[in-house]
């Protein structure tokens, strides 16, 4: 079958940017924005207590709200993506996300309401329906709820971050999209690409020599605009770091822990247990040198294909990519495939390989809908074939929570990435078990090990430049010639000096760091990463019958914090470095598999 490479946006508001369907949807958000604010503004506990009808109704409002802001937001934002110039969507973002902020004003004055219940009064209230159900969720709100200013001081902190905080989230997108990048074509000629293109040249093209002048040239471009950059992330972390302190916050860590429903100390077990197994990567990655001919990898190597004797790294058409995700998904599960085949049938991708796209990738969902749509730049490569179903594994997860409350379908985004890290594992492995010879099963394994060595250390980097970074802005401003040195350390700390040429302006190219919904986007990564190690070591034990585990284990991951969903599923402590050197052992194997067949090519 053959697959359209771009996805269907009219379906869900036909029109593009100038929709009258998304105009007269954002409308009516205003509209029952005005009403829940009114119940919210009349609700009181005491006249409420006998049954909480009017309690509940708030939560189905706030559900409705929730939902719609949802579709709508996934709509606009994926209008930008796919074409960075489109002004007109840009605005509409922007003004959801006005409406976004009022709307967290309102959820504000619901929380500071639920905090002032009586504790005795709060028990009681989560015996009924349906406020059982979403227990955890609400209990987590209420505690939280304790560190709240009052309603004025917290409604004026959401008006201010619209053009404040979010404003220069939303101008980082602005600044992406005026960079472009040389890049010389096989016949001589110049083209300019955009940043997601170049990405991908840098990363997987198969000649090293075209990867290293992409990389330079990627360097050149970035830091051209680097005070720019500079000034964005200096206020952004400025505004996260005054919004905490206003809240007695001092520990820059505290929030993206408690969003990932996460302990310090599983996060501490997690890096210190990684650390001390950094040898056997650096190893890997030394190989990885001689087979490619240079005395050291460059950063651009990492990831880059690697080809031993005659063998080519193989290319997938779109079409041929899809058919083989799909069939290796059904080995395991035959909802997720159907839920991926849905995916492909009915355009929810949208991942041609064009100027004017946004880098990177990402799924997001459309509640009201019941689908997803995927974002990626897809050139063939079998790293690309691996993400297309990182991509769809968010998906899935996303479909087998469809059914719970809204409460409890928002899962923190380790254990997102857990669910995607799944899927693109089952990938990965296929790939190998399926290799036609030494050279190919060489190549396919270095794919699967790179991205390990990338949850190791590139993810390591970031974590490790973006705690210096918060310590220093909290002294004042940080320049640009600054953050390329913080960056430049961390990564020599974090690959172990492993590498001759490092990328110091990463800072400014990677939207992780300039994301304003998730801070310390970086570090849930890695814990997906070897979280779903575990998960799928127990799947091949277990076959097909662990599918329905595996989604009851999803389904679980917005009502539970990270230890417990651990333990619930998996019987393991998180804090303890047992689990996380099991499958960091995964990993070993893997490497020792590619020592031993790369031997005689060195």
């Amino acid at each position: 079958m053959t697959y359209q490479i771009n996805w269907d946006m009219d379906s869900v508001f036909p029109g593009g940017s100038s929709s009258s369907a998304l105009r007269k949807k954002m409308d009516s958000l205003v509209n029952k924005k005005t009403a829940y604010e009114e119940a919210v503004h009349n609700w009181n506990w005491t006249e409420d207590k006998s049954d909480y009808i009017k309690l509940a109704e708030i939560l189905k409002m706030q559900e409705e709200l929730s939902n719609g802001l949802s579709e709508s937001m996934t709509f606009t934002r994926g209008l930008l993506s796919a074409d960075v110039t489109d002004k007109k969507a840009a605005v509409l973002t922007n003004e959801l996300g006005e409406l976004a902020s009022e709307l967290n004003s309102v959820n504000t004055v619901v929380t500071k309401k639920l905090v002032a219940m009586p504790d005795n009064e709060w028990d009681e209230l989560l015996k009924k329906e349906p406020f059982k159900a979403v227990s955890f969720v609400l209990t987590e709100q209420r505690e939280q709820g304790n560190e709240l200013l009052s309603e004025k001081e917290e409604a004026l902190i959401n008006a201010l971050s619209n053009d404040g905080f979010r404003g220069w989230g939303d101008h980082y997108n602005s600044l992406v999209a005026t960079v472009t990048i040389p890049f010389q074509e096989k016949d001589g000629s110049i083209t300019h690409l955009s940043a997601g293109q170049a990405q991908n040249q840098m990363e997987s093209h198969p000649d090293t020599n075209v990867r290293h002048q992409v990389l330079k040239d990627w360097e050149e471009a970035w830091s051209e605009k680097t005070s720019l950059f500079a000034d964005t992330l200096n206020r952004l972390a400025g505004f996260r770091l005054a919004n905490y302190k206003a809240h007695g916050v001092e520990d820059y860590l505290k929030r993206p822990l408690e969003y990932n429903r996460m302990k310090k100390e599983t996060l501490d077990t997690m890096w210190d247990t990684i650390t001390a197994n950094k040898g056997m990567v650096k190893d890997y990655l030394d190989r990885k040198a001689k087979l490619l001919g240079l005395d050291k990898l460059s950063w651009s190597d990492v990831e880059a294909p690697l080809s031993v004797g005659d063998y080519t790294a193989r290319t997938y058409s779109y079409d041929e990519a899809a058919r083989f995700i799909l069939e290796n998904f059904k080995k395991f599960s035959g909802e997720m495939a159907s839920l991926s085949e849905t995916a492909f049938e009915e355009r929810w991708i949208e991942a041609e390989d064009r100027p004017g796209k946004r880098p990177g990738g990402y799924c997001a969902n459309l509640p009201e809908s019941g689908q997803s749509r995927i974002f990626m730049t897809f050139s063939g490569s079998t790293n690309e074939v691996s993400t297309l179903a990182h991509e769809l594994g968010h998906a899935f997860h996303s479909h087998v929570m469809r059914d719970l409350p809204v409460l409890n379908r928002r899962y923190a985004m380790n254990v997102a990435e857990t669910a995607s890290t799944f899927a693109e594992m089952l990938i990965s492995d296929a790939t190998v078990r399926e290799a036609s010879d030494k050279a190919e099963k060489i190549n396919l394994l270095d794919s699967k090990i790179s991205r390990a060595a990338t949850m190791f250390m590139n993810i390591h980097a970031r974590f490790l430049f973006e705690t210096r970074f918060y310590e220093e802005r909290k002294k004042g401003l940080v320049s640009d010639e600054r953050l390329n040195e913080l960056m430049l350390d961390a990564q020599k700390e974090a690959y172990k000096e492993s590498l001759n040429v490092y990328h110091p302006t990463f800072w400014a190219s990677k939207l992780h760091f300039y994301n304003t919904g998730v801070p310390f986007y970086n570090f849930p990564y890695t814990f997906g990463f070897l979280f779903s190690l575990g998960i799928y070591a127990r799947s091949l034990e277990e076959g097909k019958a662990f599918e329905e585990k595996y989604i009851a284990l999803l389904r679980d991951t917005a009502s539970m914090t990270t230890e417990e969903l651990a333990q619930k599923h998996l019987g393991v402590d998180l804090t303890k470095p047992d689990f996380w050197q099991a499958a960091i052992d995964t990993i070993q194997t893997d490497i020792q598999q590619f020592m031993e067949l790369t031997e005689e090519y060195i």
